[in-house]
């Protein structure tokens, strides 16, 4: 396919690689998790359900990707640690870190009904995501000793607090003051002494937190003729606690972490969590430029293979996706403007949005994981009498653009490759549905010219290219508007107009500068 003269913005788009032999891990946490258990009415200080479905969905991660070889988690968080040779995504950081989380989204907003199927998911679950370079196994080590710490601190100190709150009868001011001085020791005695309870005897997975990895099982893969099953070893994922993860007994005794991570030469006793923290893979974007995130669908040719969308292109399907995007719209204030075609979209942030303090790996999950999440839940408002099959996931980058006249070049390049790609897949599926085989098809538009490919259509299947939908050809953009009748708000002296904005979706040509001139608040 022919390139455009708007080629050139590629080259502002950067790879952050992790090297080897650094050790990958994931790190993920949700958004705003306390109005999340409030809004679902979670139990405090635990809730026993909604730290399986966080569970069940990092299992689902380590069977969906064979790299993550051990996972961590507790509470709104999980770490997800990559073998050491692991070569996934050419290890470049916001690859990993945004499909893990993406995929992570998707299955959760799946499994929500299977572990609560009396509550409505209200509202679409998201999470932010990271990288941390860990240098060495000890670093590994000191991260995992770190997070098992976290959990029993803020268990333990939760633990006291609910208890004050719900049966001591105190605000939650009151309870805490009460902790604000109190030592491990202390709230052991406060929890044993006022409420009766055995902080070491609450169950394992509040106090010790969930790790998960795949070890060899026996497992029954068919039967013989007379009945008798036939069994293989296999690797699979399971479930494993213990007081020390980080610990030569625990660790080592697992020949497959052994085999993909190390072995524990020391125990670790003391963590800096400053230290540890030095090691997170973070880059702050530039200032004052533009920042667009563009997210891709992976693997969405087998997706829409297996969801038997329409080809060469699938209404429902494509307004599913601006759903997805208008909502995004309508969650991040900072975004301006969002243009998308198949199964990406492109999201302009403001120049000087602090979003996340501009952090890329922060921006980049937020809006990956939002918009995996939506997509999941809006399915059934789309497509009513098609099931969906397993989760989808997206991956994200984010690039800087410093100028309006470079950022308008990008947008173009994207409408460009819309319609180059909309052209080439309406002649080619044209040719399939006629009975060429794929292979005959791509030989047969091979060099073919854009009036070429248009002389095909309209005179081999009387389809005028010009009169397809817009959609199609010049695919989706999304922004506010000002609102024609302003709101009045009244005040004792005056009425003062209160400027309010609306979400619109059009299918229009953006390379034109009459677009940008018609809708200069965009850009302001």
């Amino acid at each position: 396919m022919a390139n455009s003269k708007y080629e050139y913005v590629k080259s502002f788009e950067v790879e952050g690689e992790v090297m080897p032999p650094n050790l990958i891990v994931v790190h993920i946490d949700r958004r705003d998790f306390r109005r999340f258990s409030e809004v679902h009415e979670f139990e405090k200080p635990d809730d026993e359900k909604a730290l399986n479905l966080m569970n069940q969905c990092a299992m689902a991660v380590l069977e969906e990707y064979p790299d993550i070889v051990f996972s961590y988690g507790y509470g709104d968080e999980y770490s997800f640690v990559l073998k050491k040779t692991s070569k996934f995504y050419q290890r470049r950081s916001s690859k990993i870190s945004s499909v893990i989380v993406s995929f992570f989204t998707s299955v959760y907003v799946t499994k929500w009904k299977e572990f609560f199927p009396l509550k409505e998911l209200r509202y679409p679950p998201s999470f932010l995501s990271q990288i941390v370079c860990c240098a060495s196994l000890e670093i590994l080590q000191a991260y995992l000793a770190w997070r098992q710490r976290d959990c029993h601190v803020q268990n333990q100190y939760n633990t006291c607090f609910w208890e004050l709150v719900k049966k001591g009868g105190k605000t939650e001011m009151e309870a805490q003051e009460i902790l604000k001085y109190a030592k491990e020791q202390d709230r052991n005695e406060l929890l044993h002494q006022q409420f009766g309870i055995n902080y070491n005897g609450t169950l394992a997975l509040f106090r010790q937190g969930t790790c998960i990895f795949k070890t060899e099982v026996e497992d029954i893969v068919k039967y013989n003729e007379d009945g008798t099953p036939v069994k293989r070893l296999r690797r699979k994922a399971g479930i494993f606690r213990s007081e020390n993860i980080a610990g030569r007994r625990f660790w080592n005794a697992h020949a497959s972490l052994l085999k993909e991570l190390g072995n524990f030469s020391e125990d670790c006793f003391k963590t800096n969590p400053d230290y540890i923290r030095s090691f997170l893979f973070e880059s702050k974007l530039m200032p004052s430029t533009w920042i667009v995130i563009r997210i891709d669908g992976c693997h969405f040719h087998r997706f829409a293979d297996v969801h038997e969308f329409n080809k060469p292109n699938d209404k429902q399907a494509l307004g599913l996706m601006n759903l997805c995007a208008e909502a995004v719209l309508e969650e991040f204030h900072d975004i301006v403007f969002c243009y998308g075609v198949s199964d990406e979209y492109s999201f302009v942030l403001k120049k000087d949005s602090q979003l996340y303090q501009r952090r890329a790996s922060k921006i980049v999950s937020a809006i990956v994981s939002f918009f995996s999440s939506m997509y999941v839940m809006k399915w059934k408002d789309v497509f009513r009498k098609k099931e969906l099959k397993y989760p989808p996931s997206f991956d994200g980058r984010a690039v800087c653009y410093p100028s309006n006249e470079i950022l308008q070049d990008y947008l173009a390049w994207r409408q460009v490759d819309c319609h180059i790609n909309n052209q080439y897949n309406t002649c080619f599926w044209s040719l399939v549905k006629s009975g060429k085989s794929k292979s005959e098809a791509q030989n047969y538009l091979k060099g073919t010219q854009a009036r070429e490919k248009n002389e095909l259509l309209l005179k081999e299947f009387g389809i005028n290219y010009n009169t397809l939908p817009l959609m199609f050809r010049q695919g989706s953009s999304i922004f506010r508007v000002k609102k024609e009748n302003p709101t009045l708000l009244e005040n004792d002296a005056s009425s003062v107009e209160k400027t309010e904005t609306k979400i619109v979706t059009e299918h229009c040509n953006i390379i034109e500068q009459s677009f940008w001139e018609a809708h200069p608040s965009i850009l302001d």
